[in-house]
């Protein structure tokens, strides 16, 4: 009787469901428990796909990188203000005590510059904007490069007066590989010297992009009153102590034939790669706004136009409108199509469908270590996520319960129930690495890793007493996690802990963190270069090692030789067996594939890693009673040491790409500085008053030169710095390096 009546009760819900459905409904969705956990609100309705979309729609992820102090951080702020996430505007380097909102750490607000890359969310007209805001210093290229993998557009920031720098380039390269569609914006036009028509040239040439002006300004440095949008035809002024009136006018008269001029030039530019705008462009037809902004969508999205913004975030011009071309020109989720590596059939490709109905699949992409523990940052690319859900990390296959799931703003917290394809968020107790992929358990995918580069710096490290030896090693775990460029080692010889990353600047960050966060006082060594060693020529190896010391011995013979692997070669050490026959048992290989990688950790020279090297076993011996993995890996070792001398052993140094900029005057010494830093100059452009000088220069002769710089340019040059190759020294240098090696092995020993 109660089963009937229920049924009668849940009737209507049933019939709802399935109106809401249609008639496919799975029936376990239709039973009597389903719909009473629904009622009860603890499993909503899926809502249908058209509803989704919309949803998803109304997502941007974006990004803002840019060269360091193109006013980055500053934009971001007003965005932030002009959205209403903040009521209050404040500058960045914390002159107010305040500092931006974005730059969190207290190392930030001090030093003007972004380290980490600030996730946050805002509302504009209707859309969700989920922003990170990047580094845009050299050194910390690694959370650029994360926050680029998990964003679908981005804004490219340049500086009206500086234009196109070094870091800006890099970026940009960053942008194209992980192919994220951009705009750019062209920052400080209040500036001194500001020329956006410059810098837009800048972008064509050095930049090779197809990219044209969106607006054009109404007056530019101190003169700066507003801009003229190209696609409606009507110039807008910002009013108000914050800029945040918005009045509409006339085009100045003055302006009109600039403004008919450029508004040709981006219909051509877009036309040429829009077949739907080239037509009617051909054809002399009239082309209406609304014609024009879905042409450029297009070729934005398609990374094959690139529009360009103007304004001054400072002085509060331009940024609702670069918010509005965000929302008409930068993709939604659903747009950009996103490739999983399926782990069961040999890392195949697979492309997600975006859908939220889908299996889980998110990428941490971040870690911080928060007050409450471990934070993860996830971007979700199929499925959805909800408090208290199960997810499988799939690197190692452990299954993680999601106890909070919150919704980040810089550093504050906004707790939420459930989040979909699509959305970034974050998670709180998950042990788990950067890069690492999480599902649901039905699909073994990762995401493809990132592209990690090698760190070129090192310096000792110890803490300045013992006590503190605990809070030390936590502090160096924690940044190893966050950080995969930041690595740390044992030097075997003198036992001391070596912290290696990306420049001084870097690891001088790690070492202040360690003091303030942890409270612990690092003692520093002099920061070392990573030099490796490789070899030039081919050379053979036979060595028996034997060894009879009562009882078993030690007995294990190999021959073959080293040769080293072309210069473009991916892989750093190769190892073949070459061996015809059974003269060594194929159970003992892998023990001398491993004796010959352990020997090349350290090169005879300076003790440094050797690299680019093949190892190929031709033949040996092999004893019956005395032979073990243990005496084969030692043969191994041996024969590496006894041919690497033969085989003419060079070291090879880090080679930077030095790019610089300094008033035209100084660079007779700069020149010549450079020259005495055993640098090569391959570049020297002009540009106003000012040369750039792009050079090659190692690494090791680089230390202190920013002090010299702003010696002999009386502290108006700047430098950008950035790891190009490894490359080998020269004859003196190699005897120096050498030398000084066995000086302190000497010291050590004695």
């Amino acid at each position: 009787m109660s089963r009937i009546s229920a049924a009668r009760l849940l009737a209507p819900a049933r019939a709802l469901i399935s109106k809401h459905y249609g008639p496919a409904v799975p029936s376990p969705f239709l039973s009597s428990y389903s719909i009473l956990r629904q009622l009860a609100g603890l499993a909503r309705p899926k809502e249908d796909k058209e509803a989704w979309r919309e949803s998803m729609e109304r997502i941007r992820n974006i990004g803002i990188s840019a060269h360091i102090d193109s006013g980055k951080t500053t934009l971001t702020e007003r965005i932030l203000f002009y959205t209403g996430r903040i009521h209050e505007i404040h500058e960045v380097r914390g002159k107010d005590g305040v500092g931006a909102k974005m730059d969190s750490m207290d190392l930030e607000r001090e030093k003007g510059i972004t380290i980490q890359s600030a996730a946050t969310y805002c509302t504009w007209n209707d859309y969700q904007v989920n922003i990170i805001d990047t580094p845009g210093h050299v050194d910390f290229t690694i959370e650029v490069e994360r926050a680029l993998r998990v964003l679908d557009g981005a804004i490219l920031v340049l500086c009206s007066v500086g234009g196109v720098q070094s870091q800006s380039i890099t970026v940009d390269r960053q942008m194209r590989r992980y192919e994220v569609p951009r705009l750019i914006f062209i920052n400080k036009l209040d500036r001194m010297g500001a020329d956006p028509w410059k810098v837009l040239d800048q972008a064509k040439h050095k930049l090779r992009h197809n990219c044209a002006a969106v607006q054009v300004p109404i007056g530019l440095e101190g003169e700066l009153q507003g801009l003229v949008d190209l696609v409606h035809c009507k110039a807008i002024y910002f009013h108000g102590a914050h800029g945040e009136k918005i009045v509409s006018g006339e085009i100045p008269s003055d302006l009109s034939s600039l403004v008919t001029e450029k508004r040709r030039e981006l219909t051509e530019a877009v036309s040429e790669v829009d077949d739907v705008l080239a037509e009617r462009f051909l054809n002399d037809e009239p082309i209406t706004a609304d014609e024009l902004e879905m042409a450029i969508r297009r070729a934005t999205i398609s990374l094959k136009f690139v529009p360009v913004f103007m304004g001054s975030a400072y002085k509060n011009k331009g940024v609702q409108l670069l918010l509005d071309g965000v929302l008409s020109y930068l993709p939604c989720p659903i747009e950009v199509t996103n490739h999983a590596l399926d782990q069961t059939k040999n890392e195949e490709k697979v492309s997600l469908s975006g859908t939220p109905g889908g299996p889980l699949v998110a990428l941490a992409f971040k870690l911080e270590e928060g007050r409450f523990g471990q934070l993860t940052y996830l971007r979700i690319y199929e499925g959805t996520i909800r408090r208290g859900d199960c997810i499988v990390n799939v690197q190692n296959g452990k299954k993680i319960k999601v106890q909070r799931l919150i919704r980040m703003h810089s550093d504050e917290m906004e707790d939420i129930q459930e989040a979909h394809a699509g959305q970034i968020v974050a998670v709180f107790g998950i042990d788990c690495a950067s890069g690492d992929t999480f599902t649901d358990g039905s699909k073994k995918y990762t995401m493809t890793s990132m592209n990690v580069p090698e760190p070129v710096m090192s310096l000792a490290i110890s803490p300045s007493s013992k006590d503190m030896g605990g809070q030390f090693s936590k502090a160096l775990n924690r940044f190893q996690r966050e950080d995969p460029t930041f690595r740390v080692g044992l030097d075997k010889d003198s036992g001391q802990t070596i912290i290696s990353g990306m420049g001084e600047l870097h690891l001088d960050i790690y070492v202040e963190r360690i003091r303030r966060e942890y409270k612990v006082d690092a003692v520093v060594g002099k920061p070392q270069v990573n030099f490796r060693e490789t070899i030039t020529q081919r050379a053979e190896f036979d060595y028996l090692h034997k060894k009879q010391s009562g009882g078993q011995g030690q007995y294990g013979r190999v021959i073959g030789y080293i040769e080293p692997l072309p210069k473009d070669s991916s892989t750093k050490f190769e190892f073949e067996n070459m061996m015809i026959g059974q003269a060594i048992p194929s159970g003992f290989i892998p023990a001398i594939e491993k004796g010959f990688k352990e020997a090349s950790n350290s090169g005879s020279l300076i003790g440094h890693p050797v690299e680019h090297i093949r190892m190929v076993l031709t033949d040996g011996a092999a004893h019956s009673v005395d032979s073990s993995e243990l005496a084969f890996k030692l043969a191994a070792i041996y024969a590496f040491r006894q041919c690497y001398t033969k085989a003419r052993p060079v070291i090879l140094e880090p080679i930077m790409l030095l790019e610089l900029k300094a008033p035209t005057e100084f660079q007779g010494p700069i020149s010549g500085d450079i020259n005495r830093r055993k640098g090569m100059i391959i570049g020297n452009d002009q540009e106003g008053d000012d040369c750039i000088i792009i050079a090659h220069v190692p690494l090791n002769n680089m230390f202190g030169y920013s002090t010299a710089l702003r010696s002999m340019t009386q502290g108006k040059g700047e430098f950008t710095m950035e790891y190009r190759e490894h490359a080998p020294v020269s004859q003196d240098v190699q005897m120096q390096l050498i030398n000084s090696y066995k000086m302190t092995k000497g010291a050590e020993s004695g």
